[in-house]
């Protein structure tokens, strides 16, 4: 894959994905670029997002396998293993302030997931 220099406006997509594999009101992992990214088909609100794939409290890749739901009406993920639970927008934990995750931007188009870098 070609390396481009970003500049901080700058996104470029790499197609992670159909959307047949990510199942509904759930996520499921891909691998870019070496990197483990939770992707979250949050269907019972028609939105997409993804994150890193890496709980930081244990530092063990299971976002993914997350459990997802609204809290005060924000998008969260929590651990299967501790129940740490992360805005799906912003990436803050939302029950512990010393922790927080990596978002990205993400977006469909023709049945297939793209995630920005």
């Amino acid at each position: 894959m070609e390396t481009k220099t970003i500049h901080k406006d700058e996104i470029t997509w790499h197609p992670a994905c159909n959307t047949a594999h990510i199942p509904e009101d759930g996520g499921a992992c891909v691998l870019l670029g070496g990197r483990q990214i939770a992707i979250f088909n949050f269907s019972r609100r028609g939105e997409w997002y993804a994150t890193e794939n890496e709980c930081p409290h244990r530092q063990q890749m299971v976002l993914s396998r997350g459990m997802i739901g609204t809290q005060s009406d924000e998008p969260k993920v929590a651990c299967p293993f501790h129940k740490k639970t992360f805005s799906l927008k912003t990436g803050d934990c939302l029950n512990d302030d010393g922790y927080k995750i990596a978002t990205f931007p993400i977006k469909v188009v023709d049945d297939m997931v793209y995630i920005g870098v």
